[in-house]
């Protein structure tokens, strides 16, 4: 009998064990966060200053929801950065399916958005676990993008709950490898939503 497991039940161990799944040591591996990114211009600025000063209007009143969450950050962040225009296309909750070689389990989930071709994946955690550190979501971000039937490409995705911020980059081919970015946060004093921004610009760049 097959079992069945949920995406936000699976941790590292597991995908490891199961997929085989290899955390990539080497620098090289992500350089889409953090090399040749594009310029900020100011009025962008302040539109992610906005952001800022909604999101921490409505944190007083808590507790956020996922769908709070995607309308006033991420839905900002993915219109500026371009994914709402051509040539990208979006799509809102997806569900998934994966199974590993011997099929004798199967992870279901369902995903927050997904862009481009299957080649962005962005998962929002509820702000009332936002207590819990972004890391305890990435296995779930990465169970979906595992799930990808394209090998040839590789994955990226974005983990949030709205004031904190991780990309993940998944390479599957003969052996799954993964990498992640530093983590970002509108928190400070000086806002870090501007290279949040500017990481998803130069995705948005590399993918069109």
């Amino acid at each position: 009998m097959i079992q069945v497991i949920q995406a936000q039940n699976v941790g590292f161990a597991y995908l490891e064990e199961r997929f085989g799944l290899q955390l990539a040591e080497d620098e090289a591996f992500f350089t889409e966060w953090f090399e040749n990114l594009p310029e900020i211009t100011d009025l962008e600025k302040q539109d992610l200053d906005r952001v800022k000063f909604h999101f921490l209007r409505l944190v007083k009143r808590p507790p956020l929801s996922e769908e709070t969450v995607k309308l006033v950050i991420l839905s900002p962040l993915l219109n500026l950065a371009g994914f709402y225009d051509e040539p990208f296309y979006m799509r809102g909750e997806q569900s998934i399916e994966i199974s590993a070689e011997d099929e004798e389990e199967v992870i279901r989930g369902r995903i927050d958005f997904l862009v481009i071709q299957e080649q962005l994946w962005l998962l929002v955690i509820e702000s009332k676990r936002s207590s819990f550190s972004l890391l305890e979501a990435i296995p779930q971000a990465l169970v979906y993008m595992l799930a990808n039937p394209n090998q040839d490409k590789p994955t990226f995705g974005l983990v949030t709950n709205g004031s904190h911020f991780i990309f993940v980059k998944l390479i599957k081919q003969n052996i799954p490898k993964y990498a992640l970015s530093d983590e970002f946060t509108l928190l400070k004093r000086k806002s870090e939503l501007y290279q949040v921004l500017s990481i998803l610009k130069n995705l948005s760049q590399i993918m069109s």
